[in-house]
Formats: C-alpha cells, sequence, structure tokens
C-alpha cells in the first residue's frame, strides 16, 4: 500500500470539558479536561490510525504544549516527524454544556513560524518519497504567507508526491490553481465560491465538480453535503453517497476523519464510490461522539456495511 503523511502547520493541543451551565461573568465549574492532539492534518493521522492505516504525521511542535501534543501522539501510536519551534503550540478549548447540549469552541490563532522554522518543515515534506500520499489540512499559522504554502505544494508534486489539499478560502483556490491535486473536499458554498456562482439545484453541485476535474485542477472532487452525505467526481464517474440517519452528538472531526479514510482508501486504489462510501461512514461514525473524538473503527465498519449493502 500507498505510504501516507499528513502536514499541518497549525497543529494544536485540545481541551474538552463540560459545566452544567454558561452564563456571563460567573465561576463556570467544569470537569477535569480531556487533552487531545488537534489540527487538521493531526486528526487525519489519527483518523487514519483509528481506521487501521498508518500515516507520518509533520509538524512544529514548541514548549510545553508541543511536548504533550507528541506524547499524547505516542500514546495513540502515530508517527511523527516534527520540527522544534520557538513558540509553544496553541492551546483550544472546547466546553460541552450540560443542560442545553450546546457546544462552544474557543480556538486561539497557531503559533508563529519562523522562515527557518518552514525551511526545516518543507525539508521533511520532500523527504517523502515519490508516489507518497501527502495530506494538507488547517489553517496557515502567522508567519507564513500562502505563496510559501504553494511553493512547497509545486516542489512537492515536481518529486512526485500526490498531493491531498484539505483546505478553503483562498488557500484551496490556489492549491487548485497549482492544479494536479489528487483530492479536494469542499462544501456546497466553498465549491460556489471556487466556481464564482450561485449553485442552487443537484445538477449545479455536479457540474460544478465535474468542471474543476475537467480543467485538471484536481484528479477527485469529493462535495460534502452534510446529511445528505457527499458527492464525488473524477474523470469517469459521479456518485452521491447518503448516509444512514444517525443521532449526531457533535460534527467536530467529522471532516477530518472523512478525508482520513478516503486517504485510507486512495492508498489501496480502490474505486471512488467505496472510497467515498469509506469516508461517508467514518464522518457519519465521528458525530456519534460527544465533544472532540474522532470516528472509531467499529462504528465506521458498521456504517460501511450498511452504505455497501444498500
Amino acid at each position: 500500500m500507498v505510504r501516507i503523511y499528513t502536514l499541518t502547520l497549525a497543529p494544536s493541543l485540545d481541551s474538552a470539558t463540560l459545566t452544567p451551565q454558561i452564563y456571563p461573568e460567573g465561576k463556570l465549574r467544569c470537569t477535569s479536561p480531556v487533552f487531545e492532539p488537534g489540527g487538521g492534518g493531526i486528526n487525519v493521522a489519527r483518523a487514519i490510525s483509528h481506521l487501521g492505516g498508518t500515516a507520518t504525521a509533520i509538524f512544529p511542535a514548541g514548549g510545553a504544549t508541543g511536548e504533550h501534543l507528541v506524547a499524547l501522539l505516542a500514546d495513540e501510536h502515530v508517527p511523527v516527524a516534527t520540527v522544534e519551534a520557538k513558540d509553544w503550540t496553541r492551546q483550544n478549548l472546547h466546553v460541552h454544556v450540560e443542560s442545553n447540549g450546546e457546544q462552544y469552541r474557543f480556538v486561539m490563532p497557531g503559533a508563529s513560524l519562523s522562515d527557518k522554522e518552514f525551511q526545516l518543515l518543507e525539508e521533511q515534506v520532500l523527504e517523502i518519497e515519490s508516489g507518497a500520499l501527502l495530506v494538507i489540512s488547517g489553517s496557515l499559522p502567522p508567519g507564513v504567507k500562502l505563496e510559501k504554502l504553494t511553493q512547497l505544494i509545486s516542489a512537492a508534486q515536481k518529486q512526485g508526491i500526490r498531493c491531498i489539499v484539505d483546505s478553503s478560502g483562498e488557500a484551496l483556490r490556489a492549491a487548485l490553481d497549482i492544479g494536479n491535486i489528487e483530492l479536494v473536499k469542499p462544501n456546497q458554498k466553498e465549491l460556489s465560491a471556487l466556481v464564482n456562482r450561485e449553485l442552487t439545484q443537484p445538477d449545479d453541485v455536479r457540474n460544478a465538480a465535474q468542471e474543476i476535474v475537467k480543467s485538471g485542477k484536481a484528479h477527485r472532487v469529493v462535495v460534502s453535503l452534510g446529511p445528505q452525505g457527499a458527492l464525488a467526481v473524477d474523470a469517469d464517474r459521479c456518485v452521491q453517497v447518503v448516509p444512514p440517519p444517525v443521532k449526531s452528538q457533535s460534527t467536530v472531526g467529522a471532516g477530518d476523519s472523512m478525508v482520513g479514510a478516503m486517504t485510507l482508501k486512495l492508498a489501496e486504489d480502490a474505486s471512488l464510490e467505496d472510497m467515498v462510501r469509506f469516508g461517508v461512514a467514518a464522518g457519519s461514525a465521528a458525530t456519534l461522539n460527544q465533544g472532540t473524538r474522532l470516528c472509531s473503527s467499529e462504528d465506521t465498519q458498521k456504517i460501511y456495511a450498511y452504505l455497501t449493502q444498500s
């Protein structure tokens, strides 16, 4: 199977807690926090590990929070390739309110990366073997301009590294402008922005996704449609997969779980339909959990079996 790597430029140490209710000014008594690794590419690598695969997570780690992050990934048996950063890795906070089920996500800005630190990360990426898959996911930290990211993607592609980009806005547009991206996963709103027009009908979504593929910008476009699942397009096929109704506890981690599952299938050279089925299954499985937990293998396989039989 093809080897998988992920790149996270703005990793995080995520903490989750419960509080009975939330209100201004008073002291909000919380449960003991649960710490988990965070950041797009890191969560993709974790999801792949949960599903029985292996992906090496490349990221900067700084200070005590960075050390804690690396230790948590070691506990989950996720291989890492880190660059020591001067600034401490950011820490995010997720609060679940017991009285009404509301969730609050406090997301801090990513730690700044110096030119030297980014160069060291780029060197880690360019050591990846030709033919391997590289998932680039998450936000850009302070100090890193979009041009640096696009230059890194171009350099990786020149070495035969197959890039998957899970981003949004200008970062996603810039990556697609490079062309030859293996897989992108926009939602309908993001896809509309990419093609500069409203997408009000199902055929509009399909046509827009096919337009991106035909232009050579991406080999596969999977449009995330929330409860309606996903629409997947490549040069030959168009497939929509609708998940079974499930009781959603939290959508946090669903996107990263979906990308991880699809990447794993892509590494196995699976069909487009099989890839998107497994991705939708993993994304749906992640919503069954409260807080920031990703998909479990057991839940994913159950939903995947249902989708395969239906």
